[in-house]
């Protein structure tokens, strides 16, 4: 991993103005609660905390911590999605002194709130101590040198979710890499069948697909933030997928889990999906799915790249508002390693993959009798989480970045090549990074 800190993001060119642009709005000031003293323990004080997110019945998650835990309760405040306005809850709360002890964030969206000083530095508090629970891409994701700024709470390792029947008819095994996976697409429009979608209006999925092929778009350098889109991994994934549009094996009409998507799934139009574990109970909607679905290790980039992706995640962020860090920590650890807050998140809030290495949930080391029957899981998710791509940081205006990319691809329908809205959007993030007062360059060859 290319790893940065707070010293580095405020060098790379940033100004107090600059700040405020990125957030949206006012920030809490230029002083980071991360060179003020440690806040110590509360002790034998009562100790109440917020935590705010977007997970639905996360009361009924801190109900069982609190009724083990009577001197630190916890309530659970619902807010709209990050980009939904959730995250502009959080930065107009911090913004006025506010807010919670604990946020949910996206680990793509951490650097942004790090750049308005809003979330606590946690290895201040033993987070460090707590690492080796936690799956190690993840804890790259939210470590950042000398620091760490929100515990993983979950993730999407990626996995190929096929109906068997489907694909028999044409002959075809679970393909081993994305090459056979194009193959099989070609046999499968003999019977007017669709592989999969290629989401054109969201470009975190090629993302998610560069990742696995070895990309890493952006590091912070001391003189700034350093950007390449065009390396040879992006490439071969964007030329990858131009043919795969020109030779109408995808359909880009709808994207996954949209209704025209749930009944071509269900009437056999659609054979499969490539998608995060979460995707498991959206895939569980589709009529009449019960056995006829399985799963598979994703294809690989033939000799390069790594075995698995990832697609989404989000950790619980410990805010520079709260009074109480060392308790809030000790909640967030519980809740994202311990047996009673995993199986808690899965049964209430139904989060995505456990960070934890040790423990994927009760529920998901049984079989499936909707997936054919089998443990998944353990059998897919468990070995793909140890495939992924450790180098990949996430930065700042990462959703900016990601909607300017899909706004090039949606010119795929008039013939601009992928290949060519990736440089062009390269050009475009690299201005946008400059209009937040962000120094960045172009990767040298």
């Amino acid at each position: 991993m290319s790893p940065l800190n707070r010293r580095q993001l405020l060098t790379a060119g940033l100004s107090s103005a600059a700040i405020a642009l990125l957030a949206g709005c006012a920030t809490p000031g230029m002083t980071s609660v991360n060179t003020a003293p440690v806040i110590a323990a509360a002790g034998k004080e009562k100790v109440k905390l917020q935590y705010w997110a977007w997970l639905k019945d996360l009361q009924k998650v801190a109900d069982v911590w609190n009724a083990t835990h009577p001197d630190i309760e916890v309530e659970a405040v619902w807010i709209p999605g990050g980009n939904a306005g959730g995250y502009q809850k959080l930065y107009s709360a911090l913004a006025a002194g506010g807010g919670p002890d604990i946020g949910q964030v996206e680990m793509r969206s951490l650097p942004e709130f790090m750049l308005v000083n809003g979330l606590v530095d946690l290895s201040r508090y033993g987070a460090d101590d707590y690492a080796h629970l936690y799956n190690e891409t993840l804890w790259n994701q939210v470590s950042y040198t000398g620091g760490v700024y929100g515990i993983p709470q979950d993730s999407g390792p990626m996995a190929y979710f096929y109906q068997p029947e489907i694909m028999e008819a044409v002959g075809a095994a679970v393909p081993k890499t994305w090459d056979e996976w194009a193959a099989i697409g070609a046999d499968l429009r003999g019977n007017d069948v669709y592989i999969d979608c290629f989401p054109l209006a969201d470009a975190s999925v090629f993302a998610a697909f560069a990742t696995q092929a070895g990309a890493s778009w952006l590091r912070a350098e001391e003189d700034g933030w350093v950007i390449n889109m065009t390396d040879d991994a992006t490439m071969e994934v964007a030329r990858f997928f131009d043919k795969a549009i020109d030779d109408d094996i995808v359909q880009t009409g709808y994207g996954a889990y949209s209704p025209a998507w749930f009944a071509a799934a269900a009437n056999g139009s659609i054979a499969s999906v490539m998608t995060a574990s979460w995707g498991d109970a959206l895939i569980e909607g589709v009529s009449g799915g019960s056995g006829k679905w399985k799963v598979a290790p994703m294809p690989t980039w033939n000799d390069t790249g790594f075995g698995s992706s990832y697609l989404g995640g989000s950790t619980a962020a410990v805010f520079a508002s709260s009074k109480h860090p060392k308790e809030a920590l000790e909640f967030a650890v519980w809740m994202t390693t311990s047996q009673e807050g995993i199986d808690a998140m899965i049964a209430n809030s139904g989060i995505g993959w456990s960070p934890a290495n040790d423990f994927i949930g009760t529920t998901r080391a049984q079989p499936s009798e909707f997936f054919s029957g089998e443990n998944y899981n353990e059998d897919i998710f468990v070995p793909a989480v140890s495939q992924q791509n450790t180098d990949w940081s996430w930065w700042p205006i990462t959703q900016q970045s990601f909607n300017i990319l899909s706004d090039g691809f949606r010119q795929k329908a008039s013939g601009t090549a992928l290949v060519d809205s990736v440089a062009q959007s390269e050009k475009q993030i690299i201005t946008a990074f400059k209009n937040k007062g962000l120094s960045i360059r172009k990767e040298s060859a």
